[in-house]
């Protein structure tokens, strides 16, 4: 591992350097990959592992549109792609790559398909650390492990394919074979991280769930929508407000931020708005701040993961999730959105 300050905090990391991966194949050379779940993380994770020659098979509901969706990705029934239990039957490490609630909903079948020896893998640490909540509570004869990439399933293949990798977190609940570390870190080198970093279950899941409801997704369209509004409402033209809003933002001053910082980013802007920024990012700190300590209090409790085990584990979960993605589309923000970016050079065929 290579010790790098973050910041006057010194933590180790783990990149291909100090864990090649050559040496990622022969920890799992004698190693059946079973990724249960090809819908979001699943078919990143098996493909970046296929192509890096490991041996994986898929796991999926027979028939279903992501069963289809593995097929066309390669994956061939009866030799790479089975159902679940199947594939957990065949897997030496399962990776638990199927939503939250589905994984509560088969854990007590999958449970059944593990031998001794075989490492569990999960990619969040949500239904270990709330058993209480999902009942997912593993033999002790088994290795419980996580690498967790920081990033959608997309973004991971994509990183992948671009040579990059995307940064994930790693951590080992269970270590039965003493074998735990090695695997894990293999699988994270394997699935194209492009760095690891320690961390454990809960400090995993605690901080993912807070990311996803804060910046990463709730807070950022939240903050969005509120600007653009107070845009329309004083009268400028869905254009000018989503532009000022968005396209700015993801098409210019986001990539300033991702080369070389926040820092960077305000040094490349005009005078005015440096200054405009650094007098109002204290106010919008100090705004939110108490939004943040509710929300991570509330997903400490157990409170939000409660709320997405109820909601979608309902049958009408699909049409009422639809529905509320729907009215998000359907408003003129995202309206002017995609009008904004059906402009775009690239897409007028320029």
């Amino acid at each position: 591992m290579a010790k790098i300050d973050f910041g006057g905090v010194v933590e180790d990391v783990t990149t291909s350097d100090e864990f090649p991966l050559d040496k990622a194949r022969e920890v799992l050379k004698k190693e059946t990959i079973a990724v249960l779940g090809y819908g979001v993380q699943g078919p990143a994770q098996a493909l970046n592992l296929r192509d890096n020659g490991i041996d994986v098979i898929v796991g999926q509901l027979e028939g279903d549109e992501y069963w289809e969706k593995a097929i066309n990705d390669g994956f061939v029934p009866g030799e790479t792609l089975f159902p679940l239990e199947e594939a957990a039957k065949r897997g030496t490490i399962i990776m638990e790559l199927l939503s939250d609630a589905g994984q509560v909903a088969t854990w007590p079948k999958i449970k059944q398909c593990l031998n001794e020896g075989d490492a569990l893998f999960f990619s969040h640490g949500f239904s270990i650390v709330y058993k209480d909540q999902t009942g997912v509570i593993p033999p002790e004869n088994i290795d419980v492990i996580l690498v967790a990439p920081k990033g959608s399933g997309r973004s991971v293949r994509q990183n992948f394919l671009a040579g990059s990798g995307i940064n994930s977190s790693w951590a080992v609940f269970q270590d039965h074979t003493g074998r735990a570390t090695e695997r894990t870190l293999a699988l994270g080198i394997a699935i194209g991280s492009g760095y690891l970093f320690p961390t454990n279950f809960e400090k995993e899941v605690f901080s993912d769930l807070t990311g996803e409801r804060g910046v990463l997704m709730g807070a950022l369209a939240g903050v969005m929508e509120a600007q653009y509004n107070v845009l329309r409402a004083n009268g400028h033209s869905p254009s000018e407000a989503f532009n000022e809003t968005v396209e700015e933002l993801t098409q210019s001053l986001i990539r300033l931020v991702d080369e070389n910082g926040m820092d960077w980013m305000f040094s490349n802007c005009s005078a005015t708005a440096q200054r405009g920024a650094l007098d109002w990012a204290p106010k919008f700190r100090e705004a939110v701040k108490p939004v943040f300590d509710e929300l991570y209090k509330s997903v400490a409790s157990g409170k939000e993961t409660q709320r997405v085990l109820d909601i979608n584990s309902a049958q009408d979960y699909k049409q009422k999730l639809d529905k509320e993605l729907e009215a998000i589309r359907d408003s003129e923000m995202w309206k002017a959105g995609a009008a904004v970016r059906s402009l775009r050079p690239e897409r007028r065929g320029k």
